[in-house]
């Protein structure tokens, strides 16, 4: 049996040098041998307040040599089990949304048909419709946990259908996701209207806004929606403004009262068991936060979540 892919030591190569691939994994140039691909979504022509998403894939990759491979706090080894590789970026058009979108599903389309389990680096929040369209394509509609201060059910903006505050609404218009086991997680801010969140509640969406949250653990939270969603597909989208802009300023629509970081990993490492199908981290803007706290943030939730990943090897 092939030996999985491990990251280069920092007892090797020191953590400031070497390549700029996630967690300084290999990088492949093929989806042979793979069980998970780390890809980057660099595009940030999705956004509607403050952009810089485009960096974000980049600077969670150089802050990511911080990590070591053994989650000594829950056991987890996840490149005993799986072999795991950075496939690089995808080449988005940076002048068209409707074209990049295209092009991601395209390219998730040929990544699951290879069974291969896709974790992504954003980019905006806007790349999630077409990954969950290619992923609906695959299993059917799946279950949806989705942390962020945002519900993303908007139903336009300035005219536009397909952008990353439409997103979760295009996914239930289109069939990609189970409403009965959608889990919306962190959401605070303020709004447009008194419908804002309730009309997706209405849809079936089980949402979990952040002042509920506060204070608590959120390992119970996320053993009730394990339980929930059972043995079903399920798809994972974190959005890093979830967090607190205290632990991650660096994000173009930051909100004031929302999760911490412990409260981040608790939820993540409680999804144990799930079968998760794909998982992406978006909305990392690192011009907002030039001591690199937030993608360094946003690489470690990436690795609590492939830690998370079915069939990996605890200790």
């Amino acid at each position: 049996m092939t030996t999985p892919n491990q990251p280069i030591s920092g007892n090797d190569l020191a953590r400031f040098s070497g390549p700029n691939t996630y967690m300084r994994l290999p990088q492949a140039g093929s989806l042979d041998g793979l069980d998970v691909a780390v890809l980057g979504i660099p595009m940030d022509i999705g956004t509607s307040w403050r952009s810089g998403t485009r960096f974000g894939p980049k600077q969670v990759r150089a802050e990511s040599a911080m990590i070591r491979p053994y989650n000594v706090q829950t056991g987890a080894a996840p490149f005993d089990s799986l072999n795991v590789a950075d496939i690089g970026d995808l080449a988005i058009n940076t002048f068209s949304l409707a074209d990049s979108l295209r092009i991601i599903k395209d390219s998730y389309s040929v990544i699951l048909q290879s069974g291969v389990t896709p974790m992504a680096i954003g980019g905006d929040h806007s790349l999630t419709l077409p990954i969950l369209r290619a992923v609906a394509e695959r299993h059917g509609p799946v279950a949806l946990v989705h942390v962020d201060a945002h519900a993303d059910v908007n139903d336009e903006m300035f005219g536009e259908r397909e952008t990353h505050g439409t997103v979760f609404r295009r996914a239930y218009e289109e069939g990609l996701i189970n409403p009965q086991k959608t889990y919306q997680i962190g959401l605070r801010g303020t709004g447009y209207a008194a419908t804002d969140f309730t009309e997706a509640a209405g849809w079936g969406f089980q949402q979990f806004l952040a002042p509920e949250l506060w204070h608590r653990s959120l390992s119970p939270l996320g053993a009730e929606i394990r339980r929930d969603i059972g043995e079903a597909p399920v798809y994972v989208s974190y959005d890093i403004d979830s967090l607190d802009p205290a632990y991650a300023p660096g994000t173009g629509t930051p909100e004031i009262g929302g999760l911490t970081t412990a409260q981040a990993m608790e939820l993540i490492r409680a999804l144990r068991g799930l079968n998760i199908v794909g998982c992406d981290l978006v909305e990392v803007s690192p011009p907002y936060d030039t001591s690199g706290n937030t993608a360094l943030t946003g690489a470690n939730l990436l690795f609590e979540l492939l830690c998370v990943l079915p069939g990996v090897t605890y200790r």
